[in-house]
């Protein structure tokens, strides 16, 4: 799980963040190296995790999130400010994200042997710290489908609002709330199923 002085690091780089300022750095060939150096600092974590919960390897997130900054230097020219930079950042990591789940043969929800096979892979990572518990949670996280289990981990994990989910993936609020309610309704009859 996230490091517990996370919040507390993620708090100091709020306060020194601005992204106005940053935005005009990075329009400035002089300053753009300096202030995607930033950009990537103030996100890295928070992408991290985001892609962590979908593709649950810790190896397979980090080339996600490299790739991931590798789009973004490669499209600084392309970003027109009409969203926030976290914004046009998460819709870069999420369309990362699941091209490697396309890749992998990954994208769609799993049968209850992948979705064994995907806790197993958790469990061997070394980065994985969790208990029995946490294991079963991903294990009936990774049966979802791709965009119950998306929504589900930005409401749950992140503790994102609807609203602002609506903004991040082009989708009504009414069918956001509808993925959340049959996710955690999958989840909870997968934990039901196992007593």
């Amino acid at each position: 799980m996230q490091p517990k002085f996370a919040a507390s690091l993620r708090l100091r780089v709020i306060f020194m963040w601005n992204e106005k300022q940053i935005i005009e750095q990075l329009r400035d060939e002089r300053t753009r190296e300096r202030a995607f150096a930033e950009l990537v600092e103030h996100f890295k974590e928070q992408l991290y995790w985001q892609i962590r919960r979908m593709v649950f390897s810790h190896d397979d997130a980090d080339d996600v999130l490299q790739n991931t900054f590798i789009k973004a230097w490669t499209g600084l020219d392309n970003f027109r400010g009409d969203s926030q930079l976290g914004t046009w950042l998460f819709r870069i990591a999420n369309n990362e994200t699941l091209n490697f789940l396309d890749r992998n043969h990954l994208q769609t929800s799993l049968d209850d042997e992948a979705a064994v096979g995907v806790a197993a892979r958790l469990e061997s990572d070394p980065y994985f710290d969790g208990d029995e518990t946490e294991l079963l949670l991903h294990e009936a996280i990774a049966a979802l489908p791709d965009r119950q289990r998306q929504v589900f981990n930005l409401k749950y994990f992140d503790e994102m609002k609807y609203e602002d989910m609506s903004q991040l993936l082009g989708t009504s609020v009414g069918a956001l709330k509808a993925s959340y309610h049959h996710a955690v309704k999958k989840i909870s009859d997968f934990f039901h199923d196992r007593d």
